[in-house]
């Protein structure tokens, strides 16, 4: 069925015009106005229709959720808060929603209860605005890379390699685990299973993507990980996706100005291609922290986060730097930090917001980390004690970003997976391009949902995801 979206009707252009609408009814008041939304748009339309011919049976159907589909033209509104509206001459309900079980109504709802609904909260004006705008990051994370030389790589989903080292993955099998064969020794016998060995959901696209740079010069994935991580916070999910760029013949600087470069066209992309959508959201934010207590109360609203990152050059420091000024700081000293500052600890969450929002009041990279706390695969620098890291930091989130440039050095790079635990033969293909035309490259992960949280202003990661999967939920 072809008929017009909202969106496009919402302005004076095209009055006079004779439009078709499909869409969902948001409310239906005195027998005459039909406020209708497609999803087009966070604004909803409204249907003027003769209430002489409503007719019982079409009270009962035009309830908030049902689906419709209205023919008449286009004119303008002779009320307020909207430039037009439609003066219908056919209407036809498609699916009823019987205002006894749509749970989806009219009246503010919350967070929590609407992740149960997760099959219909984008019905919502807050989920069709967040999805609307990872849509728009979306389609902005492949400009950005295509316009600039960067090939996408689509590395894979099943893996055999932790990118991290972490160990927390998710086992993948096709062994019945009923009768699961045993080797003479009493363990499972690995090598029948599918692959032959122990294969798991990846955690990170990057030591593959690496593979690819060392090739094709400028590499980028952007596609799901899986993380088997017992967490039930905010900001955890056991599926998320991820952004990994690589470049090869890149050092540590570079990578900070491609990403800094690259986290500044998103926001900027968002805000001149959502403002609508961000607006709506800023407002919600704004009613939601007139409810916390004044000293809960962040510094910065929604826009105003995301003009300061759109708006200022990154402000670059060492760890050595942030911890200095971290023990130097008034909260330090009055002992307001929940978490301990000292050398080769990582930051918290407390501490990188300080910097941001406090200190230098604007975006912040991190570089040279103590190599005890970051990954195998990061180059160590002549110190002895860091490694080429760098993290940005930014208003409301803290860490966003998070990367370095590669060791390109065979012998250290054994040497880093004896000090990880890492057996060679798991990622010798990993090793092996260190044997032919090494050369430096670095890289870094953005993880979509956490900008997504920073751009749309959402709490809970659990929100600016479909269907969320967290320990024991697996729902939709």
């Amino acid at each position: 069925m072809k008929y017009d979206a909202i969106k496009s009707l919402l302005s004076a252009e095209r009055i006079g015009d004779k439009v078709t609408i499909c869409g969902w009814v948001r409310t239906f008041r005195n027998d005459t106005f039909i406020a209708v939304n497609d999803g087009s748009t966070i604004a909803n339309l409204q249907l003027v229709i003769n209430r002489d011919e409503v007719t019982d049976e079409m009270r009962k159907k035009l309830n908030t959720g049902a689906s419709i589909c209205a023919k008449g033209e286009l004119i303008a509104s002779k009320g307020q808060g909207q430039a037009t509206e439609v003066a219908v001459e056919t209407l036809e309900v498609l699916g009823e929603a019987n205002p006894d079980e749509f749970p989806i109504q009219m009246k503010r709802h919350s967070l929590d209860f609407l992740r149960e609904k997760a099959h219909l909260r984008f019905r919502t004006s807050t989920f069709s605005a967040v999805f609307r705008i990872r849509h728009g990051l979306t389609f902005a994370i492949h400009n950005y890379f295509n316009d600039r030389g960067f090939y996408n790589i689509h590395t894979p989903i099943i893996t055999g390699s932790d990118a991290e080292g972490a160990g927390e993955m998710f086992r993948v099998t096709t062994l019945d685990l009923d009768n699961l064969p045993r080797t003479e020794d009493g363990k499972i016998d690995e090598k029948e299973d599918f692959f032959g060995k122990v294969s798991n959901l990846t955690v990170s696209g990057q030591l593959e993507a690496e593979l690819a740079a060392m090739a094709m010069g400028k590499v980028y994935t952007f596609g799901p990980t899986f993380r088997a991580e017992n967490s039930n916070t905010s900001r955890h999910l056991a599926e998320f996706w991820m952004i990994e760029p690589e470049v090869a013949f890149n050092d540590l600087t570079d990578n900070m100005d491609l990403a800094e470069d690259f986290l500044r066209y998103l926001v900027r992309y968002a805000l001149d291609n959502y403002a609508e959508d961000i607006a709506f959201l800023n407002e919600r934010e704004e009613n939601e922290n007139k409810t916390k207590p004044a000293n809960e109360r962040p510094e910065l609203g929604l826009l105003d986060k995301l003009e300061f990152v759109a708006n200022n050059d990154f402000e670059r420091i060492t760890y050595t730097e942030a911890i200095s000024i971290l023990l130097n700081s008034k909260p330090y000293k009055k002992k307001k930090f929940k978490f301990p500052i000292e050398w080769g600890i990582d930051l918290q969450s407390e501490h990188e917001r300080f910097l941001v929002e406090k200190h230098f009041k604007k975006p912040v990279i991190i570089s040279d980390y103590p190599a005890g706390i970051k990954a195998f695969y990061m180059r160590a620098n002549e110190d002895g004690k860091t490694v080429a890291a760098m993290d940005i930091l930014v208003p409301g989130i803290g860490e966003i970003i998070g990367g370095s440039q590669r060791e390109e050095r065979l012998e250290e790079l054994v040497e880093k997976c004896k000090a990880f635990d890492i057996p060679e033969d798991h990622i010798w293909w990993y090793l092996e391009l260190r044997k032919f035309g090494t050369a430096k490259h670095a890289g870094f992960g953005l993880g979509f949902e956490r900008l997504v949280m920073f751009v749309t202003g959402m709490a809970n990661i659990r929100d600016v995801i479909p269907f969320p999967r967290t320990p024991q939920n697996a729902e939709f």
